[in-house]
């Protein structure tokens, strides 16, 4: 998995490429973290993200909790059917934002 970092307007904008999974989660959670850093607004582009695992799961919902607790928000976008899917059967489909 790759992420690559961006700034557009008042938000950073994380493009990741590849598989979130058990390997690979560590680093969506570290690249969240550090882009609140930078901005309490971020993107998540899951355009070229073909699957998601429980790892990757919590990566998200620690990134949720920080935008929350900063009063910020955490978006995703472009997200595939199947990460879709997987979205909505464990209910992050209600506490994320998708677009």
């Amino acid at each position: 998995m790759t992420i690559s970092s961006t700034m557009q307007e008042n938000q950073v904008v994380l493009k990741i490429d590849g598989r979130v999974d058990t390997n690979t989660s560590p680093q969506l959670q570290s690249a969240i973290l550090d882009a609140f850093q930078r901005s309490s607004h971020i993107v998540l582009d899951f355009e070229k993200v073909p699957y998601i695992s429980s790892a990757g799961l919590r990566a998200l919902l620690i990134g949720q909790k920080t935008a929350n607790s900063k009063r910020g928000s955490m978006e995703l976008i472009h997200v595939c059917p199947a990460v879709m899917t997987i979205l909505q059967s464990v209910g992050f489909a209600d506490i994320l934002t998708i677009h």
